[in-house]
């Protein structure tokens, strides 16, 4: 949830509902003089009105019900919410009637009740029945995970699902590099491949790129996880510069 921080005495402008939705009084900052400056938070949720009792999306739009922040670490400590881990899962609740090419109509290939993986800080937040959820576009979803682990990741679209080498341990001169001093490698294992882009016509384009190839990627490119066997990235196809043999 975005957090915008201003300073200055607070001046409050009335809001009226919009549509069945109570959007959040803005307030304005208005500085002054020598009038001591006060913090103020501006936040841009969206709250659905207790009347509505269902969210429909149209198009390709998924509706996400997110997953629970971790409060706590591993050991029992309370963390505070600015450095909970962000979800970037949860489970499909509604999905809309899908895209049309020309005279052909391509539905969602999200079932309602998939656990999904989407792309960080993708689509509109919004807490509907005492919960959070997310609407976003089917094309923002990663994959869907039944597991836990991210090696089980099964990609959607043109999304790649690469097991990243381990960064070197040592230099060529044999000093032992720390964990900030290693370079972060961008050349992994393909485990997963996607079923392909959707083309102009609504038909399938089978990715190139094989489960098993070993691939050098762009780097910072995709979103990546930390599973138990290691560290994963998943990217779009074309963040693949070539493939190692």
């Amino acid at each position: 949830m975005a957090s915008v921080h201003l300073t200055g005495p607070r001046v409050a402008v009335a809001a009226k509902p919009v549509g069945g939705l109570r959007l959040p009084t803005p307030s304005i900052a208005v500085p002054t003089g020598r009038r001591r400056a006060r913090e103020l938070v501006v936040r841009a949720a969206t709250v659905v009105s207790p009347k509505y009792t269902s969210i429909k999306p149209l198009g390709d739009r998924v509706l996400v019900k997110i997953k629970t922040s971790e409060a706590k670490t591993d050991g029992g400590i309370l963390l505070p919410v600015s450095v909970q881990t962000r979800p970037q899962g949860g489970e499909v609740v509604a999905v809309g009637e899908g895209r049309s090419f020309g005279s052909n109509s391509i539905e969602i290939s999200v079932p309602v009740g998939a656990q999904v993986v989407y792309s960080k800080y993708a689509g509109t937040e919004l807490e509907f029945n005492d919960a959070d959820h997310l609407i976003l576009k089917e094309d923002d979803i990663i994959g869907i995970l039944d597991s836990d682990d991210v090696k089980d990741l099964k990609p959607l679209n043109d999304r790649i699902l690469i097991k990243v080498a381990e960064a070197e341990q040592q230099t060529a001169g044999g000093l032992l590099l720390t964990q900030a001093n290693k370079e972060k490698p961008s050349v992994g294992t393909v485990i997963a491949v996607g079923p392909g882009p959707l083309g102009e016509d609504g038909s399938r384009k089978s990715l190139s790129i094989t489960p098993g190839s070993n691939v050098m990627y762009t780097k910072y490119a995709g979103s990546e996880f930390k599973g138990a066997e290691g560290d994963y990235i998943v990217l779009r196809a074309s963040d693949v510069m070539a493939v190692l043999s």
